[in-house]
Order: structure tokens, then C-alpha cells, then sequence
């Protein structure tokens, strides 16, 4: 039977809506490529939209070759944010709103330029030329209680590579020539610090430039897009108070709430 990203998308939706425990997608309708894959999480697009409203940008997930090694994929995950999903810092976010919501600190950009399908691949330096404004954000991973090492990578794309929200600190303009990579970014939990670096994220931005114009659904100019986690991922408690810094960058907060 050939591949149907409608069924595989309705699959996950229903999931999300009755609050099940994260599956990987039924043989019978998982996408068997990448391109199936992203087929799905397009189909579901269609039925999010009306829920969370407009795509407001990118994510990238599986970034690093340890993640990439327990997904059984040698490349990043692109996913979706969702306009009715992006928080301005200080934000107080419901944990109940999830089945089991964890987060990550990252560098997130402006898109100023629109990225449309080109002859040549986006480069490093395209995209840093089309950035408008940076800050740190948060983002509120959905993995609805998913057994990591059992996660097969075409469901994780299907399934939005788990995006549930993102939170934005204030924008700040930088000048054209900073290096955005090797920031240091400091996160204060209240019990602990931890520290991290930006690791190439302009990379990260181009493979997410060429992924979406690749298919069709360009990064358009006011779009955001996060570049991957400067630190681990961790979990939130209730009541648990958060505040991450990028060097430079000014700070995002948020509170969680029960």
C-alpha cells in the first residue's frame, strides 16, 4: 500500500489529543523515509493549524552524534512551531497543559529575509546575512513519556520531533560581524547552574534553510527558529523558576506552573 501521510498525521493528533503515552507509528502507516516522514508531519500541520494557529518558525532536534546514534539517524530533525506556542519571557508554563513537558536552552533568530528554493545549497553565511535579531529561549519538549532508545526516527519527524512551545527572551540586534558561535549560555534552576556554548548554530540554521525550501515551504522573513540546546535537556517541577543567559544576549525566564 503506498505511503499515506493524512493517516500517519491523524494517528499522531489523536495521540496528542486523548494524552497517550508516545508510540512509534503502526507498520502499517509509519513513512518508511525521510521524505515520507516530513510528508507526515506537513499532514499534520493541516490539522495543528487550527489549534495553534500559523507556522511561526524551525526547530532542530538530534543534533549531536550521541542522539543521532539512539535514533538510528545520521543527520538533525527539523520541526514546527506553532504561532499559539511561542511564550514572551517571564512566562509561566503549565505542566498540566502536558503529558510530560522538559526543556532546553538554546539561541533562537529572526528571520529578517525571506529563504526562498535556490540553485546552490544556503551556506553559513547566507543565512547569518538574513538573521534580523537574536535572543535565548526556552523550548518545551512533548515527549509524551517516550522511551528515548526505543524512538524510531521517522516517528519523531511525523511527530513534530516533539515540539510543544517555545519561550522567547527580548530581541537584540547584533552587529553583522559577531560570532554567534562559542556564547556562553548560563542556566540558574534555582537548586543548580549549568553552563554550555553555542555549537555552530548557523549550521544549524542553514540545514533548516535547506530543508524547508527543499520542500517547498521557505523560511519567510519574521519567522524564529531555534539552533539547538546549549545544555542537557531537564525536567521541571512545579513551582521551579528558570533563567537562562546567552553572553551578550540578555536572559529568558520562565516559571513552572502546575
Amino acid at each position: 500500500m503506498p505511503f499515506d501521510p493524512k493517516a500517519a498525521a491523524q494517528f499522531i493528533a489523536e495521540a496528542h489529543r486523548s494524552r497517550a503515552i508516545y508510540q512509534n507509528l503502526p507498520d502499517a502507516i509509519a513513512p518508511g523515509t525521510v521524505d515520507e516522514a516530513y510528508a507526515a508531519q506537513e499532514a499534520l500541520r493541516e490539522l495543528w493549524t487550527p489549534l495553534y494557529g500559523p507556522l511561526a518558525g524551525l526547530k532542530i532536534a538530534t543534533t549531536t552524534k550521541v542522539m543521532q546514534q539512539l535514533m538510528g539517524i545520521d543527520h538533525p530533525c527539523g520541526g514546527m512551531i506553532y504561532e499559539k506556542r511561542v511564550h514572551a519571557s517571564p512566562a509561566s508554563i503549565k505542566r498540566s497543559n502536558y503529558l510530560n513537558v522538559v526543556i532546553e536552552c538554546e539561541l533562537a533568530v529572526r528571520m529578517a529575509k525571506t529563504l526562498p528554493k535556490q540553485a546552490s545549497p544556503y551556506t553559513r553565511e547566507d543565512v547569518r546575512a538574513a538573521i534580523g535579531s537574536v535572543m535565548p529561549a526556552f523550548e518545551l519538549i512533548e515527549d509524551r513519556k517516550a522511551v528515548y532508545k526505543e524512538c524510531k526516527a521517522y516517528t519523531l519527524i511525523a511527530d513534530n520531533a516533539w515540539n510543544g512551545g517555545i519561550v522567547l527572551g527580548a530581541p537584540v540586534t547584533v552587529p553583522a560581524g559577531k560570532e554567534l558561535n562559542g556564547l556562553k549560555g548560563k542556566l540558574d534552576t534555582g537548586k543548580e547552574q549549568r553552563e554550555g556554548l553555542t555549537d555552530d548554530p548557523m549550521g544549524a540554521l542553514a540545514w533548516l534553510a535547506n530543508l524547508a525550501a527543499g520542500r517547498n515551504r521557505p523560511l519567510e522573513a519574521g519567522m524564529v527558529v531555534i539552533t539547538g540546546s546549549l545544555i542537557p535537556t531537564l525536567p521541571i517541577e512545579p513551582g521551579q523558576r528558570f533563567v537562562f543567559e546567552i553572553e551578550g544576549l540578555g536572559k529568558v525566564e520562565m516559571t513552572a506552573a502546575a
